[in-house]
């Protein structure tokens, strides 16, 4: 049996006394990442034994609004082409990017 290799990505929060996230940085050092600000984060997990999604979605309270939009609209992007890449569902990747194509448009981020 090959070797298990570990790799690690560490999440750190910068909490205000209300515990509402003021900083937010990232590390994983296999992707040369090392302590990087962000202002955003969604994070989802699959809990196989109960069929669920489990997610922490954070934001620091500097994060603009409309770069929220922009964040979001990448994202939605983003799991369109990894809901490709898993289900090879041509289908359905491409009701997808019609969504986002379509949340841009409401958006007004495409110029």
């Amino acid at each position: 049996m090959a070797e298990l290799h570990e790799s690690q990505i560490t999440l750190t929060v910068g909490l205000d006394k209300n515990r509402v996230p003021e900083k937010l940085n990232w590390s994983a050092q296999d992707g040369g990442i090392d302590n990087v600000e962000a202002k955003a984060m969604l994070l989802s997990v699959w809990d196989s034994k109960n069929q669920e999604s489990l997610k922490i979605d954070l934001w620091t309270k500097d994060m603009p609004v409309d770069e929220m939009k922009i964040f979001f609209h990448q994202t939605l992007v983003s799991l369109s082409d990894t809901f490709m890449k898993a289900t090879q569902d041509e289908k359905m990747t491409a009701t997808m990017k019609d969504f986002c194509d379509y949340f841009a448009e409401k958006l007004d981020l495409k110029g």
